[in-house]
């Protein structure tokens, strides 16, 4: 019987939501809306270079920033933990997930990824906090939104940091449904799930932050 619940869960979801527009799932859907909102304040220069951390390139899109020029930095090729770049050589620098994958120090990570942005450039990056061990290959950290301004410090201006959750996500993982898209549909019990924010609960965890613009006049 236990075998057929979650491909009976996903069929009924399936039905429920044809014709339906669809988001990410459970996990990213409110996350990648808010941060496509802040990409659209963004508006990249013609000529503006994004540094995608470890396969970044889904979060790049959401934030509006694939026209701009995407130099891709996977790990094991290229470490956060000491870019290869030169300071000031990006407008942007995106990571989805990756931090709490990080072998070794944070603080050292988001210092190399403020140090390589141009003052006045942007740098967001996305991670978790309640989420299971997932290796990849290892699985080190989590993050509440305050450890990520807290690792931001006076390095660059924190411009938003949030988190969502809620405790229902896990039911939902638990019917085999947490990476199905998730239906534009307010009626829908799996956008209920979805877009329920309880604050102590936060399953994603992002940061956006932006080095001072005073660099460049001083």
């Amino acid at each position: 019987m236990r075998k057929l619940v979650k491909p009976m869960a996903r069929r009924a979801v399936e039905l429920s939501s044809r014709g339906t527009e669809r988001g990410a799932h459970i996990t990213r859907f409110v996350m990648y809306d808010r941060l496509a909102e802040v990409g659209r304040g963004l508006r990249p220069a013609a000529g503006a270079r994004t540094l995608s951390i470890s396969r970044s390139t889904q979060l790049c899109g959401v934030l509006g920033l694939g026209e701009t020029k995407i130099t891709e930095a996977d790990y094991p090729e290229v470490n956060i933990l000491s870019l290869p770049y030169a300071d000031g050589s990006f407008d942007y620098v995106v990571s989805d997930q990756v931090f709490e994958h990080i072998e070794g120090n944070p603080f050292t990570a988001m210092a190399e990824t403020l140090r390589v942005l141009r003052p006045g450039g942007v740098a967001v990056h996305t991670t978790c906090f309640i989420n299971p061990v997932h290796a990849w290959p290892g699985d080190f950290w989590r993050f509440t939104p305050e450890a990520l301004a807290l690792m931001v410090g006076d390095r660059a201006e924190v411009v938003e940091c949030g988190g969502w959750g809620n405790p229902y996500v896990w039911l939902v993982a638990g019917l085999g449904l947490r990476k199905t898209p998730v239906p534009r549909s307010p009626r829908h019990p799996l956008h209920w799930a979805a877009t329920k924010n309880s604050p102590t609960w936060p399953v994603a965890t992002w940061v956006v932050a932006r080095r001072p613009q005073a660099e460049v006049d001083a």
